[in-house]
């Protein structure tokens, strides 16, 4: 070992002396030249060299030299170049101002010169500047537009700087495809490279991509190959950060036992090299291991450790996990007060991360696309000849003149035609008024035959309601009287039964409401099922219709986390709470003791997106076909609930209604999600 790193070191001072030597030669024959292009085109040389020596200095007198001797002697591409590594130091020293300046400066005089080389990176450097500015639009286009010379001309240094920089904005506007994609071209480019640290940086961030695209195996490959990379004696922040990883993907499918031993090593690798990054997120993902293992003491130990180390470090990322963890360590601990209060601080922090990472880029860039096209096209070409612009101008007045040509025979045409239509307007004109009058006939037989039609699922909608109203209503009576049966007897004490008074009061006041609204919604609706849309908060249906299933989500031991939102939707909400109420029930009714229940809302191009989301026993492909049909399709919950098999069908035709769209997705044993989406404003408004 000692020996590889004097071999390191060596290798190390060897690679200084070149780079030295290297300038030290410029230096000296630069001072021999004379004033000329030759001499401008040397110092640029010895620039570049300083440069990647970081010695800005020097530099900076050499650019300033450089750069009046250019203009001394109308030398175009030395003032663009000299303007070029000005930029590139201000950008390193953090003056985007500046920087900018002379990017653009330069990119101007490149553009006069027609090098597109030049301009491309000129382009890439201000596209990299941008992104790190948060400015992503304007950042990509300088970038896209770069990549497409780099490729042609195979420059592997530049892209692979570009690709990197276009993998970062595409990530900070949550386009992961896009991230994943340019990441992947990046490896490629740094493999061929052979820069050992930038393959390590891609395939991080490879394994990261895949990870949020919950493609899990994919990430462990990434990550496992990333370890095999690693430097034992230089790498280790990079392995006290994989290990965890590996770990947390691992639990992500539920392999235990993998992910026990990744999680283990990496806690104690981080305790050894006390990185407290490292200590947190394994502290984190071991305390989510054990509480899915029924390890709640451990857990508990593990996740508060996290939990003072999260605020100690200032990670809000990671203290955002450990909110979760201890809301479902209380809440599993039957402390739901306290599960509510981490649920609260849970909720304020990811506004106040999301708020923080809102990206500045819509997710759809096709519109940066077209714009990087049309800015293609208006590059800078070779400056046509006096011949060509000549030629360019007879064209240009030939065509004029077949205009007009073709204008006035035109007008000769539709003349004739005019004559024409006038002859015969007397002949056609009780044909046209028959016509008329026998498609004004079939639009009045359509009319009615659609009316028909329409009452006749009227009345069939209405039937099926009241058989899921009932079902519902049901629900909250049998609540109540199983607290009554209690006391009759005598299974709680009286002491006991005045505890439970509050939640039976509350029982009795929702099935109360719920007839109320019922009975409302339905004297409403008898002569039309109609929509009678209206403005109100859908956070409010979420939490009163929470309260209808409470008592069978403890009964299951069932978490339900709420990440609702105060969101206007504008719907009828008597039917929107039909819907909620149908989906909750459902979720419930096929989620296993212990299972999560997560209810969401989102704006979603311009509509409401509302998910109720569980971690239950997942439908089969071959039945969600069945799911939204008009088959009275049903199964028996987890604890053989039954169901009329209609709940789904009415709800769709609700949602429908509302100008809305309900659909599903699930995998067996692993959960379902049940989507709606309806309109916020009018239709008309939008």
């Amino acid at each position: 070992m000692k020996r590889l790193i004097i071999l390191a070191a060596f290798f190390a001072i060897l690679s200084g002396y070149a780079q030295t030597k290297e300038i030290d030669s410029l230096a000296i024959q630069l001072a021999f030249q004379k004033q000329d292009s030759s001499k401008v085109d040397t110092s640029i040389h010895l620039i570049n060299a300083l440069y990647k020596a970081q010695d800005y200095q020097k530099a900076l007198s050499y650019i300033s030299e450089t750069e009046q001797l250019s203009i001394a002697i109308n030398y175009t591409k030395g003032i663009a170049a000299a303007n070029y590594f000005q930029a590139l130091i201000y950008a390193n020293k953090n003056d985007y101002f500046n920087a900018i300046d002379h990017f653009n400066k330069s990119k101007q005089l490149y553009t006069e010169l027609n090098d597109a080389l030049g301009v491309a990176k000129v382009s890439n450097s201000i596209g990299l500047i941008e992104i790190k500015r948060g400015n992503y639009k304007t950042g990509l286009l300088n970038s896209l537009s770069a990549i497409r010379i780099f490729e042609d001309q195979n420059l592997h240094e530049d892209l692979s700087l570009a690709y990197n920089n276009l993998a970062k904005a595409y990530f900070n506007t949550n386009q992961i495809d896009k991230s994943l994609e340019f990441n992947l071209k990046a490896l490629n480019v740094r493999e061929r490279l052979k820069d050992s640290a930038g393959i390590k940086t891609s395939t991080k961030n490879i394994a990261l991509l895949y990870s949020k695209r919950k493609e899990h195996r994919k990430a462990i490959e990434y990550y496992d190959a990333v370890l095999a990379m690693l430097n034992p004696e230089t790498d280790q922040l990079l392995r006290g950060e994989i290990l965890p990883r590996i770990g947390e993907e691992y639990l992500k499918f539920k392999d235990y036992d993998k992910a026990a031993e990744y999680l283990v090593e990496g806690l104690k690798f981080n305790r050894k090299t006390n990185d407290k990054e490292g200590i947190l997120r394994a502290l984190n993902s071991i305390g989510h291991l054990n509480l899915e293992q029924k390890n709640t003491r451990l857990a508990e130990s593990q996740i508060y450790e996290a939990h003072d180390l999260a605020k100690g470090v200032g990670n809000n990322e990671e203290l955002l996990k450990n909110y979760k963890l201890l809301m479902a360590l209380d809440s599993t601990k039957g402390k739901f007060q306290s599960a509510y209060r981490w649920q609260r601080e849970y909720f304020s922090l990811k506004q106040t991360l999301d708020q923080e990472n809102k990206p500045q880029l819509p997710v759809n860039t096709d519109s940066i696309e077209e714009i990087l096209e049309s800015e293609s096209n208006m590059e800078v070409l070779p400056t046509t000849t006096n011949k060509e612009t000549a030629n360019n101008q007879n064209q240009v007045k030939n065509l004029k003149l077949l205009s007009y040509g073709l204008i006035v025979a035109f007008l000769i045409v539709l003349t004739f035609l005019l004559l024409i239509y006038l002859k015969r307007k007397s002949t056609i004109k009780y044909t046209q008024e028959l016509e008329e009058k026998n498609e004004q006939i079939q639009l009045q037989n359509d009319a009615i035959m659609e009316q028909k039609l329409h009452l006749e699922e009227i009345n069939d909608v209405k039937d099926r309601l009241f058989s899921i109203v009932s079902h519902d209503l049901k629900d909250s009576i049998s609540s109540i009287k199983a607290f009554l049966d209690l006391l009759k007897e005598d299974s709680i004490s009286r002491e006991e039964f005045n505890e439970l008074i509050p939640e039976l009061s509350e029982n009795a006041d929702n099935a109360s409401l719920l007839l109320f609204n019922l009975l409302n919604w339905s004297k409403s609706q008898m002569q039309n099922l109609e929509p009678n849309p209206e403005l109100f908060n859908i956070q409010e249906v979420f939490h009163s219709k929470i309260s209808l299933v409470e008592q069978k989500m403890e009964q299951k031991r069932i978490v339900l986390i709420d990440e609702s939102q105060r969101d206007f939707i504008y719907a009828d909400r008597s039917m929107v709470e039909i819907v909620i109420q149908n989906l909750l029930t459902n979720a419930v009714k096929f989620s296993r003791v212990g299972d999560i229940i997560t209810i969401s809302n989102k704006e979603h191009n311009g509509n409401s997106l509302i998910c109720v989301e569980d971690t239950g026993v997942g439908i089969p492909k071959e039945n969600l076909k069945k799911l939204f049909q008009n088959n009275n399709f049903t199964t028996v919950g987890t604890k053989n609930e039954k169901g009329t098999g209609l709940g789904l069908t009415i709800c769709k035709e609700l949602v429908e209604l509302n100008q809305g769209r309900i659909w599903v997705e699930s995998t067996p044993n692993v959960g379902t999600k049940f989507y709606v989406e309806l309109p916020k404003v009018k239709k008309e408004e939008n």
